[in-house]
């Protein structure tokens, strides 16, 4: 079992340092799957037991320079590994002049990532660091308990509005309610909503489109047979709502989130070569 990779372009060091830092935001420790083609930082805290779930997706070739791997075996040419993210982005914290970063999986006493940063100096030599970030080895038996979740069959399927404003509309809320109800439609209206005995705060978003796909037949039912006005609703834990959009540093293109009435709220927000899932279970 072998992984080695580099990043030398500080684009790409400073956009994967982003993406690490939102995913710790978003939980203390997870899973990191290495496959030839792609990482994968994974937490499936079970749903069903109220955790929130998580899965993000990059293609390496979008990142890293050199990128080599050698799997448990050849035909499971992949990689398990739990590690804390919160300690691989304090690594890349170091490296944002580097000019160069290596990353490389060691086992001395231990089995850990090692980074090793290059920083630029003033004489002839590089001064380097080098962080050893323990990690556990995911036997292959329970590989199966990391699979990618399944996208539930929706209610509705709406684009999410610009997430800085949606941000400090959950931040003032949050003082007043541990829960926040989100409901949509098909006709692109979305509302959050807080009701507590003594105060009911209501916020209305229009004309925020809905992916093609949330008419479709197929999975779906189709937008025929339903009522494009009626509205969808889930209530959930409102930290973890507000951890996805205060560690928000993906900067996503495209960021919608999919309602199935009363079970779960699966957001999802992609950039160009990164993909985040994020599944909140609602609450009765």
């Amino acid at each position: 079992m072998r992984f080695r990779a580099k990043i030398v372009d500080l684009a790409c060091l400073n956009h994967f340092s982003r993406i690490i830092n939102t995913i710790a935001k978003l939980t203390k420790t997870c899973i990191l799957r290495l496959t030839v083609c792609k990482l994968y930082f994974i937490l499936s805290d079970k749903v069903a037991n109220g955790g929130a779930s998580m899965w993000c997706e990059l293609s390496q070739g979008n990142f890293f320079d050199e990128f080599q791997m050698e799997g448990v075996a050849a035909e499971h040419n992949e990689i398990y590994l739990e590690l804390m993210p919160e300690n691989l982005s304090r690594a890349l914290k170091t490296a944002q002049n580097a000019k160069a970063v290596k990353i490389k999986l060691t086992n001395k006493h231990y089995p850990c990532l090692r980074v090793i940063v290059e920083l630029p100096s003033l004489s002839s030599s590089s001064r380097i660091v080098t962080h050893d970030i323990p990690v556990g080895v995911i036997p292959r038996r329970m590989w199966n308990d990391f699979r990618e979740p399944s996208v539930p069959d929706f209610d509705v399927s709406i684009y999410l509005p610009a997430l800085k404003t949606m941000k400090s509309v959950v931040e003032r809320m949050k003082n007043l309610s541990n829960f926040i109800v989100i409901e949509a439609n098909l006709s692109g209206e979305m509302n959050l909503k807080i009701e507590t005995d003594l105060v009911s705060v209501t916020t209305h978003f229009k004309d925020l489109g809905n992916p093609p796909w949330a008419s479709e037949d197929g999975c779906q039912s189709s937008a025929q047979d339903r009522d494009l006005e009626s509205m969808a609703e889930a209530c959930i834990d409102i930290k973890k709502l507000q951890l996805l959009l205060a560690g928000q540093q993906v900067n996503p293109t495209k960021a919608l989130c999919n309602i199935v009435r009363k079970r779960v709220v699966h957001f999802i927000l992609l950039h160009e070569e990164v993909s985040l899932q994020y599944f909140i279970p609602a609450v009765a």
